[in-house]
């Protein structure tokens, strides 16, 4: 059976708005991907839905099917996108009438059955991760849009690749291929040099999006339409894979994938081959996501210039503590970007973050905003701030949960309006740790220059709810000797500070030269809580990167 061409046009909601045109005029496709779903996602749909009941999907999906509607059509290409959101049958139906308006003939199906807000009192969304097969349901019997709400990023690939091999739930080599071929694609650009650690290898400034030539075994090529920005490389795939994962095993509805047997070959000019690739049974629960409102959230940046930065700081604290008695929680953070003999007012400023949270929006808004605006005339010498303090805004809060597969209604929902059960995974294990490898032999003894990591090892890292993952990856064998055995779990708390209280688990992937990390709690109650400068962890790998290390002069 010929190989199927699985493209990406968003790997979030707010992505590069004309790639879905690019995607199908730029080469030939099967199927045009979209991912739109996050974390933080859910909740602003759900925010959506608080105010209007027939919100609660991605209105700029369609916004770009209007225009791409009838070049899909044209050429043959089905369309399968999770941009459902908390409302799968509500974009359907918007779909629908968008289809008949502009007299275009597509059947449109849908996937429901992950809401699970019911059965969790006092979250806004709560919505279980589905898998594919809904999806291959849907196109099996003919559909040419198929929209999602809650499923797994790699479900957009394995639901088309079920579909049109004909592959059963058991067949779990060839799933897993798929699984890792997903998530490859799931972030859009990421794979083609977006985000990559060495990006200077290739020209980045506008970087086209990932496809995947799709093989009946499951084994694939990452590659792009000829002729777009960026490049595909073995190294934007492996960062691409070490994105927000875990360990060896990578867990989803559908199968558990073994991220430990991946091949990475470089199979031309961006083509990038991946096989060998073995999958499991999948767990027997189903991961849940709930966002729920966590109160309400305000911040205020002073801005100290010049002399005596630390004492302007404790003034400003001082000044500012009475107000702050009753709130819940407050947060100061002195950020030091200021340098001395500065050549502008910007380089001698360094910046006081204060950030509050409450239930009470009156004590999150007047108590900050009434009392830093009162200052500007009596408090240290230059005060002023980046922007006047507003009133608390709602911030959110994520859970992860988990529930037996057979607790959701997986349904596929056809064109012609048919609903098809999908039946849970019957074959099912329990995951467990993958035992650590053997490390590789250390290099010999030798003479060691003071650097920054990230010569000698790419990083990429992402957010899980209030954990980080920072993925580490060597981009020789004799670097990835020597960093086995330099970046242990105890030496990354050492270079990342903020973890050194933190649960931190180290899981080795030799096949990729990498190693992953997991950082519990770094992030808090998750992004929609923006406890963190870097709330999502998106630059916490860079850092690391930029940490100085003793490295053998042989890499350098």
């Amino acid at each position: 059976m010929r190989v199927l061409r699985v493209g990406n046009a968003s790997g979030f909601y707010g992505d590069r708005f004309d790639a879905m045109r690019e995607m199908l005029t730029g080469g030939p496709l099967d199927v045009l991907t979209g991912d739109y779903l996050a974390e933080l996602t859910m909740l602003i749909l759900g925010r959506d839905r608080l105010k209007n009941p027939d919100a609660g999907y991605a209105r700029t999906f369609l916004r770009q099917l209007e225009e791409c509607l009838g070049l899909a059509h044209e050429r043959g290409v089905k369309v399968v996108a999770n941009a459902g959101g908390l409302n799968p049958a509500g974009l359907a139906d918007a779909v629908r009438a968008l289809a008949d308006r502009l007299g275009i003939p597509v059947r449109v199906a849908h996937v429901e059955g992950d809401d699970l807000t019911a059965a969790h009192p006092g979250t806004l969304a709560a919505h279980a991760y589905l898998g594919g097969f809904g999806i291959a349901e849907c196109l099996r019997a003919g559909a040419d849009v198929v929209v999602t709400g809650r499923v797994t990023d790699a479900a957009l690939v394995t639901g088309p690749a079920a579909a049109h091999f004909g592959w059963q739930p058991t067949e779990h080599d060839r799933l897993a291929g798929a699984v890792v071929a997903g998530h490859v694609l799931e972030c859009g650009a990421q794979a083609t040099g977006g985000n990559y650690a060495f990006f200077r290898d290739g020209d980045v400034r506008r970087p086209g999006f990932p496809l995947a030539e799709v093989h009946a075994d499951g084994s694939c090529v990452i590659t792009k339409h000829d002729g777009t920005g960026g490049f595909v490389d073995v190294g934007t795939v492996t960062a691409q894979l070490l994105y927000e994962t875990g360990g060896a095993r990578y867990a989803g509805p559908d199968v558990t994938a073994r991220l430990d047997t991946v091949r990475l070959t470089q199979d031309g000019p961006d083509r990038v081959r991946i096989d060998g690739v073995r999958g499991e049974a999948p767990p027997p629960t189903l991961k849940v996501g709930l966002n729920r409102l966590g109160g309400f959230r305000n911040e205020v940046a002073f801005v100290l210039t010049g002399l005596d930065v630390e004492a302007k700081a404790a003034l400003v604290r001082a000044q500012m503590e009475p107000a702050l008695g009753e709130v819940a929680d407050v947060r100061w953070d002195l950020v030091r970007t200021d340098r001395p003999d500065a050549p502008t007012e910007e380089t001698a400023s360094a910046l006081l973050r204060l950030v509050v949270r409450d239930p009470d929006p009156e004590k999150a808004g007047r108590a900050l905003s009434g009392a830093a605006v009162e200052l500007a005339l009596s408090s240290y010498p230059g005060f002023h701030v980046l922007a006047p303090p507003g009133k608390g805004a709602p911030y959110g809060v994520f859970e992860a949960a988990h529930v037996p597969q057979d607790a959701v209604d997986h349904v596929a929902v056809l064109h012609d309006g048919r609903r098809v059960p999908v039946t849970p995974a019957k074959d099912t294990a329990v995951l467990e740790a993958v035992p650590e490898p053997p490390p590789p032999p250390p290099l010999p003894p030798g003479p060691t220059r003071r650097a920054p990591l990230g010569l000698v090892a790419g990083a990429r890292s992402g957010d899980k709810g209030g954990d980080a993952n920072v993925g580490v990856w060597a981009r020789t064998d004799e670097a990835w000797r020597w960093l086995a055995h330099e970046l242990t779990a105890d030496r990354l708390r050492e270079l990342i500070p903020e973890a050194r209280d933190l649960p931190v688990t180290r899981h080795a992937l030799p096949g990729l030269r990498a190693l992953n990390f997991v950082v519990e709690g770094i992030l808090g109650e998750g992004v929609a809580a923006q406890a963190r400068f870097d709330p999502q962890a998106k630059a916490l790998g860079e850092w690391l990167r930029a940490r100085h290390v003793d490295i053998p002069e042989v890499l350098l």
